[in-house]
């Protein structure tokens, strides 16, 4: 089944929207991490928080971090929870090449989590069946070419009794944070981060998908599609991010 964000592609609409996202993550890596956390006022690092805290109750020591971009996700969950190990992987080598500064930067923070990051696509992930305790996406999913592939391949690689945490943008559903967030998704985030980052159509891109991805109940079905049990969502600050997490 084909959902709507994956009809939105950063620059054009002919080509592949994987490596459209690829090279749109690779021009904006430089000014990501200022932007993100401006753009969301700082918001967003407590959603994180919160998020990885819920995954915590389970313990998992290998963890997957899927769509990793710069690292902050699995860093914070290395400082969270510190389990053994944390893979992080994305298709956008100029995100990566951050994330790997920042754990030279924070090794001493890390307490023996072992971290390192691998260029590799959702939809087709190099690892074995079954090998993980975890897998994490943090605002990433959105940006999946096929969803229902990326899903199937982060059920795959999870060991039974495994969890999926996923964290993600969305649109608030409710007036008048619906009405306020679109005029800032629309005016303020383009203008923003094209004045920083120098694209003029990433921070274009990124609210549209926010827009169309499927919420609440109905990501919860995708989920339980996919194979995942016991699936909870949580939405955040009025709707803005909603955190799923489901089990195998």
């Amino acid at each position: 089944m084909a959902y709507n964000q994956e009809e939105i592609k950063p620059y054009s609409r002919q080509g592949e929207k994987v490596q459209q996202v690829e090279a749109m993550f690779d021009g904006i890596a430089p000014t990501y991490d200022f932007l993100n956390h401006a753009l969301s006022l700082g918001i967003d690092k407590g959603w994180r928080k919160k998020a990885i805290r819920a995954l915590g109750q389970y313990a998992p020591q290998r963890v997957l971090d899927v769509a990793t971009g710069t690292g902050d996700f699995a860093l914070l969950t290395a400082r969270l929870l510190h389990p053994g190990e944390i893979v992080g992987v994305d298709i956008s080598e100029g995100m990566m090449e951050v994330a790997r500064r920042k754990v030279e930067e924070q090794t001493g923070a890390l307490r023996g989590t072992q971290i390192s990051f691998r260029k590799d696509d959702c939809m087709h992930l190099g690892f074995s069946d079954a090998v993980f305790d975890a897998v994490t996406v943090a605002y990433g999913v959105r940006n999946f070419q096929d969803l229902d592939a990326g899903l199937a391949e982060m059920y795959r690689v999870l060991r039974p009794g495994g969890h999926l945490l996923i964290v993600e943008l969305a649109t608030p559903p409710h007036f008048p944070m619906r009405q306020l967030f679109y005029l800032y998704s629309h005016v303020i985030m383009p203008l923003v981060g094209r004045m920083v980052s120098g694209d003029s159509r990433a921070y274009t891109y990124l609210p549209a998908t926010m827009e169309v991805f499927p919420q609440g109940e109905v990501m919860e079905g995708i989920l339980r599609k996919a194979g995942f049990a016991d699936v909870q969502w949580r939405r955040f600050t009025f709707g803005i991010c909603t955190m799923y997490l489901a089990g195998k």
